[in-house]
Order: C-alpha cells, then structure tokens, then sequence
C-alpha cells in the first residue's frame, strides 16, 4: 500500500495530473490538493468511515477521493463535472473495484438523496468534500433546505475559503461575520471550524486560506417554515444597518411593526443583533401569512 492507503500499483497523484493533463481551472472554482496528510486528515474530520458512503463533489483528479477509500469508506460517489478528470478518476475506481461510483454531472443539478439510495453501502451516508469555490455556499444552502428533515445524510465535512466558514459559524457576539447564512446553517445544524488549510497547500494556491467545516443536523431544530425563514432573513440582512422595523418594510403586504410583535423582537434592534431562535420566532410569525404552498 502507498503512503496515502491506495494500492502500490496506483501512481503518485502527482503523475496523474501530468499524464492527463490536468491544470485546474478558475472557472471551475478548482484548486487541487496534493498533500497526503491533509487529505488524510480531512477524511479522517469525517469520522470513522467503515461501512459509510460518502459523497464527493468536485474531486478533481482524486486526491481527497483516494484518502476517502484509503481510510475505509465503504462506497465513495465522486460527482465531477469536468469531463478531463474522469480517466483519472477512471483509474482510482478500478484500483478500488466496487468502492468508488464516478458520477459526470453537475451538484447543483442532481437528486443526491436517490443517487445515495442507488449506490449506499449498508452504513451512514455522509457529505465530504473540497468544494469547487465558486458554488460551495450555493450547495450547502442547498444540504440545508433538504426536506424531510432530518436529512438522508448524518454529517458535512466541508472545505470553504476561510471567511465563508466565519460566516457559516457565526453568532451575533460575530457582528462582522453574523448573517443570512449563519441563522439557515445554525438552525438545522450544529456548526464548528474543525481546522485551517494554509493556500500553499493547494495547486494552484487561491489567494485566501481555506478552513474545514463540521456540520451537523440537528435532530429536532426548532420548527420553522422554510420559506418564510429565507425571507425574513434576506429582508433583514438585506439592510443590516436599518432598523428591524425598517428593513422588514420590504416584506410584501406584511405590518413590520405588528410582525415584530408577534415574534416578541424589538423593532430598534438590527438584524446582526437577532439570534437564530429570535429569526425563527419571526418567521413562524411571518409564515402565518404567506400562502399556502400548492400540493
């Protein structure tokens, strides 16, 4: 076995990217990772992996992938939609024979609750991931809105670019990184920085450092309306430096100042200064209004 737990007959990675002439693109969002140990280390962050399937988005010519299988995922399924990887990706399946289900599409576009039901060993399914940058908080408001609730998945681990995971973990003693993004994610989620990747580390080095993200679903998260939580929160974020009972003026046909009381807030008070109970409280307020969704 190599140094990264994948058959000696597999090259280097490398020479993979040599042999297929792989150069990340910017306008993939991608960045390659060659370092063994922090791939190592990322799929170690997604904890014991015997029996799980996990799903990889964007993993490029393999390196996380091989640290997946390499640690004992019992199935790994690789979404690429970049059709330059796929021979090398190729490769890495028949090495593992059974273990890693290579899928040509793009995330945004597909059903990964049916394509885990498809392809799942017997065990837990999990989200592991270096996230194309440039459709990472895209996809992960996506994870969150997954209904029923709690999900098809039991955890994220999840690189972001540095200041999006401040965002993603937030509170409002965070004023600065507090929003939108941190109420959906903390609402459904139990959220934590679990370690920094320096920029050096990555092929090309992006201009920021990147962090790896846990995330995971809370079992019995307060109960909320969807919808009516992503529209008070863009409402209220949307003019952060206004008033509650200014900024929520952009809600149709809704009485900022009746809603507000309903959901027990102070009308002075921003939204950088409302916790995810007290957007929740506002959107079951607001939600009591919105019509109901067809069948």
């Amino acid at each position: 076995m190599n140094q990264d737990g994948a058959p000696d007959a597999l090259p280097p990675l490398r020479e993979v990217v040599r042999k297929h002439g792989l150069l990340a693109k910017k306008s993939l969002g991608q960045n390659f990772l060659f370092d063994l140990n922090l791939t190592g280390r990322i799929a170690r962050a997604a904890g014991p992996l015997e029996n799980t399937t996990i799903v990889e988005v964007g993993p490029g010519p393999g390196g996380l992938t091989r640290a997946l299988l390499g640690h004992g995922a019992a199935k790994v399924i690789a979404i690429e939609r970049d059709e330059r990887c796929l021979a090398a990706l190729g490769e890495l399946a028949a090495a593992y024979p059974g273990r890693l289900a290579i899928v040509a599409d793009d995330a945004l576009e597909i059903d990964l609750a049916a394509l885990v039901f498809e392809h799942a060993a017997p065990g837990p399914a999990r989200i592991c991931a270096n996230l194309p940058y440039n459709i990472g908080t895209a996809l992960l408001v996506r994870w969150i809105e997954t209904e029923p609730w709690p999900p098809w998945f039991d955890r994220l681990t999840l690189m972001f670019q540095r200041e999006v995971a401040e965002r993603i973990v937030a509170t409002p003693a965070d004023r600065a990184n507090y929003g939108r993004l941190a109420v959906l994610c903390n609402w459904r989620m139990h959220t934590r920085i679990v370690f920094d990747v320096p920029a050096r580390a990555f092929t090309p080095p992006p201009k920021v450092k990147s962090s790896v993200v846990e995330l995971m679903p809370r079992r019995d998260p307060l109960p909320c309306d969807m919808r009516a939580l992503a529209s008070v929160t863009q409402a209220a974020f949307g003019q952060r430096r206004k008033m509650l009972r200014q900024a929520l003026k952009s809600l149709p046909n809704v009485d900022a100042m009746e809603l507000l009381q309903h959901a027990g807030l102070d009308p002075k008070q921003r939204a950088e200064e409302i916790n995810v109970e007290g957007f929740v409280a506002l959107a079951q307020a607001y939600a009591q209004q919105l019509p109901k969704p067809a069948n």
